[in-house]
């Protein structure tokens, strides 16, 4: 019986009670390498294979392409899910909040960035970089670097909205009303 070549086989059918292993590239045998290595068509693997795995000798699962593990009961997404992502089944990633792409490599804002902001990874978070007139989780809220006095409000870069009574580009200067 041979040993099997390395962690990441693709399994070849060689006859009906004979398989061969076909390296994929490891550290313990060279990629294209195929070594023959015995089947027991009456192996019995407790727990069993999972995901089409197959059990060549007693409690030995040889896994499908895309499953590793003891009884293959893990995922192997290729390439592997980026910023924390979780392989689901292969090629198919659960991302973390902020990332998303097939394999997770993607940074996302929840809601998008507006009025120009960008969406970058600070520490491990996907954040809104706003452009100079713009602040807020989404670049939202406009900035009047002159500021909107007595209950005026920023309504876009450097415009304030003034309340009744008030006018001025900071509602700084009080309405005379006319006397008939």
């Amino acid at each position: 019986m041979a040993v099997l070549c390395c962690t990441s086989m693709q399994l070849l059918l060689v006859a009906l009670t004979a398989l061969a292993g076909m390296c994929l590239g490891g550290s313990d045998g060279p990629r294209g390498v195929a070594l023959p290595f015995v089947f027991d068509p009456n192996a019995m693997c407790d727990p069993p294979c999972n995901h089409a795995g197959i059990c060549i000798r007693n409690n030995s699962c040889f896994c499908s392409r895309g499953y590793e593990g003891e009884t293959c009961q893990y995922a192997n997404c290729y390439p592997k899910c980026k910023n924390g992502g979780e392989c689901l089944r292969p090629g198919k990633c659960r991302c973390p909040s902020g990332f998303g792409g097939k394999y997770c490599h993607k940074v996302v804002c929840d809601g998008g960035c507006w009025n120009g902001g960008e969406c970058i990874a600070v520490n491990g978070e996907a954040k809104c970089i706003c452009p100079s007139s713009w602040t807020g989780s989404r670049c939202q809220d406009a900035i009047c670097p002159q500021g909107c006095r007595n209950g005026g409000s920023c309504v876009a870069p450097g415009i304030c909205s003034c309340p009744e009574g008030w006018i001025g580009g900071a509602c700084h200067t009080a309405v005379c009303k006319n006397r008939v």
